[in-house]
């Protein structure tokens, strides 16, 4: 795992640039680092050394005559079968790296060769014969690529922070966005925080010639139901799937450990993966928040040793400046701070983890999918659920009124991913700014479009694989463990298990049965669930039917204490705060929460983490 900067050479200290843009990176690769420098370009390297941890595995890489050259940032977990089939063609390897098989395979395949790739990268090769820029991210966008244009320098890179030190960049916040992401906790589209500054679309590549950039999609996601093979045959499929995804995912010549929740997801990476070292966060001890004690439990089941850590409300405050200056834009996702801890006590013992990201958007699993036609409710006619959900809308805000409210709108009117924090006409109201930023369903539009004719749960977990897995979820995953110097590898996420769930039908993702003699409701990830208890110890089979808590973080109670509830309105009130937002109805969000009124702990953090970040990068100039 590594990090990647670079930019088109058009300034006289290049090679001083270029060191103080890697040193802003040096997080996501502590071990080496190295420079390629030419009138035309300057690429730099920062890695974390995993397979052939010599120092032939340094970077920038080159092709026989050095014409081509690589700096890459990932894993590509089949490279052995592509070395193979390049040296049969004729080319000579340097390494016994897996980065080697991009330069080979570039020049054999071109683009063609994204189509051969099974791993987590993104990669720039330049050319110099075409004098072109090369370079790509992968399927599911586990790694990241930022690129910006600017006084005429195109920059790219792993994270946005290294293009501060750029003599070229122009830092400017991107207003449109800031009301973007109130409504969906990240920032929803290929632009970012940074005016001008986008990220590159996972399962796209680049070209970038003569001053002209070009971006194309390579991979997508295509579902497909098969309903010939019965369920057994389904959980068998996916049994072996993931057992060849794990070993694959588990190749490196240094350790491998595992994250461990009490959810099904992580349990199973860990028990198929028999690695040695799982590790667990939680607060305080109430089992609401803190899943150690079971994660013991089930250490101790399978054999391996756990490491645990119990972070309290001040470690978890006194480090979210740090946490969102990795993060490079502004996520409100309170998960983020517990994944920072335990990516932190990970790499005290190793340097490469496995983890659960990505079965619920692949295999069905988050509690929305079970709604679309869950009750008696959803099953009356369109127009009289409209004209009730109408009635509903004009009543006060509250659980029953938003059932109905809720139930009256189409998918994709009030679906818009796992979180919606703030409608645009609040919003609207919130902001003393004036934007242009999309609507929300202007957002999700072209996703819908490519599911049209679908069933719900399809277009959910379509939509959320776009949009939600790849701005929320990964993002956090990926800076979270690269604070660190760590790598996270994530087993679900592999082209060979997606390959296998597009075919899975909607009854063996979301199903209708029977839990406990007690209850009955809907399951979600239910074939995946049961290929999990084959490989889960009986004495803690109960996780299949385990409800996920992902990593729960009791930001709603710590709200309601007046030290925490100070800290943020000293920031509502803040001269950022005045410039940004209007302050009262904030500091009634606030207030409403204290007293008890309402539960708006995850709008007032949405507001509180973009100062934060502000404060950060824009007031401490990149600095926390």
């Amino acid at each position: 795992m590594c990090g990647i900067v670079g930019f088109t050479n058009n300034i006289d200290n290049s090679n001083v640039v270029i060191g103080e843009m890697m040193d802003r990176i040096k997080h996501r690769g502590p071990d080496a680092e190295g420079k390629y420098i030419d009138e035309d370009i300057a690429l730099g390297h920062r890695r974390l050394s995993i397979i052939d941890v010599s120092s032939q595995g340094d970077q920038p890489l080159f092709n026989e005559d050095g014409s081509v050259v690589l700096v890459f940032n990932g894993e590509i977990y089949n490279f052995q079968g592509i070395r193979e089939k390049l040296v049969a063609a004729g080319h000579k390897f340097k390494t016994k790296t897996d980065s080697e098989v991009l330069i080979h395979g570039y020049e054999e395949y071109g683009a063609r060769l994204l189509d051969m790739l099974r791993g987590m990268f993104s990669f720039i090769i330049w050319d110099k014969n075409k004098k072109e820029i090369f370079g790509a991210r992968d399927f599911f966008g586990i790694k990241p690529m930022y690129y910006a244009q600017m006084n005429g320098t195109f920059m790219f890179g792993s994270e946005i922070k290294s293009f501060l030190a750029h003599p070229n960049f122009r830092k400017e916040l991107n207003e449109s966005v800031l009301e973007s992401y109130l409504t969906f906790q990240y920032s929803p589209t290929n632009e970012t925080f940074f005016k001008n500054v986008f990220k590159l679309p996972p399962a796209h590549y680049f070209t970038y010639k003569d001053g002209k950039l070009s971006v194309k999609r390579y991979w997508d996601v295509h579902f497909s139901p098969d309903e010939k093979p019965d369920l057994n045959e389904w959980v068998n499929r996916i049994s072996d799937t993931f057992h060849d995804s794990v070993e694959a995912h588990k190749i490196a010549d240094v350790e491998v450990g595992s994250f461990l929740s009490s959810g099904v997801d992580s349990s199973y990476v860990a028990a198929v993966a028999d690695v040695d070292k799982t590790f667990t966060v939680g607060f305080g001890s109430d089992e609401k928040y803190n899943e150690i004690g079971w994660a013991k439990e089930f250490s101790k089941a399978i054999g391996k040793e756990n490491s645990s850590k119990v972070i309290s409300a001040e470690e978890y405050w006194g480090n979210l400046a740090k946490i969102q200056y990795h993060m490079d834009e502004p996520l409100a996702d309170p998960a983020a701070v517990a994944l920072y801890f335990v990516c932190n006590i990970a790499s005290e013992k190793l340097k490469v983890v496995l983890s659960g990201e990505g079965a619920d958007e692949i295999f069905g699993g988050y509690n929305v999918y079970s709604e679309p036609d869950g009750t008696f409710y959803d099953r009356l006619p369109r127009g009289l659920k409209r004209g009730i959900g109408g009635i509903a809308q004009k009543l006060p805000a509250k659980r029953g009124v938003n059932f109905f409210v809720r139930k009256g709108k189409d998918l994709e009117e009030r679906f818009i991913g796992n979180a919606y924090m703030f409608t645009p006409e609040e919003r609207k109201a919130l902001l003393k700014i004036k934007t242009d930023a999309p609507m929300p369903q202007t957002i999700t539009k072209p996703f819908y479009d490519n599911v049209q004719g679908m069933d719900d749960v399809t277009k959910m977990q379509y939509l959320d694989l776009h949009l939600w897995m790849a701005g929320d979820i990964l993002l956090k995953a990926d800076k979270m463990s690269m604070a660190n110097s760590l790598e996270l590898r994530v087993p679900f996420l592999d082209k060979e298990v997606m390959s296998l769930a597009e075919k899975i039908p909607l009854r063996y993702r979301v199903t209708h049965k029977e839990i406990t003699d007690e209850n009955t409701r809907y399951i979600t990830k239910y074939a995946m669930r049961l290929a999990a208890k084959k490989d889960t110890p009986k004495q803690t089979a109960k996780t299949a039917a385990k409800k996920k808590l992902g990593f729960p973080v009791p930001i709603r109670v710590w709200l309601k204490e007046d030290k925490y509830y100070s800290i943020v309105r000293s920031a509502f009130e803040s001269e950022s705060g005045r410039k940004f937002f209007n302050t009262a109805p904030l500091i009634k969000l606030l207030d409403d929460h204290k007293s008890g009124k309402a539960d708006n702990s995850r709008k007032i953090w949405t507001v509180y983490i973009f100062l934060v970040w502000y404060k950060v990068y824009f007031e401490n100039d990149g600095k926390y």
